[in-house]
């Protein structure tokens, strides 16, 4: 078929139309190349003019004179950790009993915002969790909570594996890991979470070597004819060094402040400062918590007396909890009861009464 003229013409101006097209898109094409070069062609991230360590980085405007700051970018968070030394965890971690995060941010973070935005993404974990943030210029890991004002590049927080309710789940652990990742989002940092499945394993048995050791002792003074007055009973307990505390019991504690056994009441009535005068109680109770203080049996062994001195100025017995006296015996086989688990415990690396004790045993 014969091709007229005016085909011929539509034909020429086709092709002038794609490679127009064709041309028009290469040279957009060039000019966004120029556009991110020109983006790009800034000093490192780190470095400003004059050579000084920056940790904001400027990107000129295009089409215009003045440079603008620019958001850092989950790249740039991995880059500017990559130039810093990683910290070990804080010596206060254990990790037999805690799964420690360390998060990272490219700028420092204020330790007080980063705490209270996690107490929103972080709501409803039931185990223990303490936050500490690392200070580079003293190469040290620092305490931190919602009212630290200190900011830091590094921060940690540790979830506590194992207390008096059990060992933690892969539940609990699963929950910390996802609301961990929403709260670097919002802080642009990175979370280096560890595996979670040997902590889970060795929680579990830390968790039944707590158990086999998690014993109290409890020795009872009881009335022999009239019932015991409460502002004589606080007379001696205060006499003997102990404190009338929050909890409604009075507490023999150390030259640290840590609790070494309670008195409290056999009845179901707490001890307060303001009803002493008027109370009246059948008997008392004082409990060592045997894991949580340091040589056990020399703290029975003061606790007992303080037993016998209750009961001769009060007209009481020492008795158990089955109102049979105690005699010489029963009180060494608790001596024996008592420097045999503490003994199990330091077999263990867990030293009676000691900071990890204490946080295993609440």
């Amino acid at each position: 078929m014969a091709i007229s003229e005016l085909q011929v013409g539509l034909i020429g101006a086709g092709g002038v139309v794609v490679v127009g097209i064709f041309a028009f898109n290469k040279w957009q094409e060039r000019k966004h190349r120029k556009q991110m070069d020109a983006l790009v062609s800034v000093e490192p991230l780190g470095n400003d003019s004059s050579g000084r360590a920056s940790s904001d980085r400027l990107e000129p405007v295009i089409g215009g004179d003045a440079p603008v700051r620019a958001q850092p970018s989950a790249q740039d968070v991995r880059d500017a950790s990559a130039r810093r030394v990683s910290p070990m965890l804080p010596p206060d971690v254990d990790e037999r009993a805690d799964w420690g995060v360390r998060i990272e941010a490219i700028k420092p973070v204020v330790a007080g915002r980063l705490c209270q935005a996690a107490t929103e993404q972080l709501d409803g974990i039931a185990k223990p969790l303490r936050w500490f943030g690392f200070s580079d210029s003293d190469n040290r890991w620092d305490a931190i909570d919602v009212h630290s004002a200190a900011s830091y590049h590094w921060v940690c927080v540790a979830l506590q594996l194992v207390d008096r309710r059990g060992a933690a789940t892969d539940a609990d652990v699963t929950r910390l890991a996802a609301g961990l990742q929403r709260l670097c989002d919002n802080f642009m940092a990175i979370p280096s979470l560890p595996a979670k499945g040997d902590a889970l394993e060795q929680a579990a048995e830390l968790d039944r070597l707590c158990a086999g050791v998690d014993i109290q002792i409890g020795v009872n003074v009881v009335a022999r004819d009239h019932a015991f007055a409460g502002s004589k009973l606080r007379g001696l307990a205060e006499a003997a060094g102990l404190e009338l505390l929050g909890d409604g019991c009075f507490h023999a504690r150390n030259e640290l402040g840590v609790t070494q056994f309670v008195l409290s009441n056999l009845e179901p009535v707490l001890f307060e400062a303001d009803a002493m005068r008027t109370l009246t109680t059948q008997g008392v109770t004082l409990t060592l918590d045997v894991p949580r203080v340091a040589d056990g049996v020399r703290v029975f062994e003061r606790m007992m007396s303080f037993a016998q001195q209750l009961a001769d100025g009060l007209n009481g017995a020492v008795v158990d909890d089955n109102r049979a006296p105690f005699g010489d015996k029963a009180v060494g086989l608790i001596r024996a009861q008592i420097d045999q688990y503490q003994g199990q415990m330091v077999e263990q690396g867990i030293a009676p009464g000691s900071s990890l004790a204490l946080r295993l045993f609440s």
